[in-house]
């Protein structure tokens, strides 16, 4: 059984992508799927975020469209997924193919358990901003990615510091966005991607998690929220 790049470039070949095509993707996030393309050897087209949801932003996949663009890559990002109704009215209305990646099959009970953790965060975390979820999605929360305001990245990164000094396992989800990367790099601005990079962790949400250890995250977080101002 491949790996799930592996199937994405499958994807990519059974949907009729060649060379000399453009496929959309989204920049924020893994760079798996602008590498699939590559394999395929057709050129990938960064476009931005929606805020809320961190998944490609249809409207910006709208803007981005060309006669090569042949297919879209609807990334669904840290358990959230993409919009795939909007994303695939364009698909009807462009001829262009929508596939789906970053979805992976899981145990029904640990999903229910990472929402459960997710859910007691969401009612206790101050001086954060916790996930959104559009209405009618569902969560599962590969990640639990929260928003550190403040001044970006330097804060964010302070931030991390100190919560891993209290004992806290926290990492920063995307360090660099695949645009900005040597393999991909391109002369754009994404500013949602850019605003996401600079001010998002990802905290511990673990199915196996107890009640005492989301106790400490909680405390930890907390502890911080007055530090923080959210930047003018």
């Amino acid at each position: 059984m491949g790996t799930p790049a592996d199937e994405l470039l499958q994807e990519l070949t059974r949907s009729g992508v060649r060379p000399g095509d453009e496929v959309v993707v989204p920049s924020y996030g893994t760079a798996e799927a602008a590498e699939a393309v590559l394999l395929a050897g057709a050129r990938p087209v960064f476009v931005d975020i929606e805020a809320n949801t961190f998944c490609i932003d249809p409207a910006a996949v709208a803007e981005a469209l060309t006669p090569q663009t042949v297919a879209v890559i609807a990334v669904h990002t840290f358990g959230h997924p993409a919009d795939m109704v909007r994303l695939g009215e364009l698909g009807r209305r462009h001829g262009l193919a929508v596939i789906e990646y970053g979805a992976r099959p899981e145990p029904a009970s640990e999903i229910l358990r990472r929402q459960a953790n997710a859910a007691y965060l969401d009612g206790k975390l101050r001086g954060v901003v916790i996930p959104r979820v559009a209405p009618g999605a569902q969560h599962t929360y590969q990640q639990y990615v929260v928003r550190v305001p403040g001044n970006g990245r330097p804060d964010r990164d302070a931030f991390a510091r100190t919560l891993r000094s209290r004992g806290v396992v926290c990492h920063v989800p995307v360090q660099t966005p695949a645009h900005r990367t040597a393999r991909f790099r391109r002369d754009l601005w994404l500013a949602e991607t850019e605003r996401a990079a600079d001010e998002c962790l990802a905290l511990p949400v673990d199915a196996t998690m107890s009640r005492r250890e989301l106790q400490r995250v909680v405390s930890a977080c907390n502890a911080l929220g007055g530090v923080l101002q959210v930047a003018a």
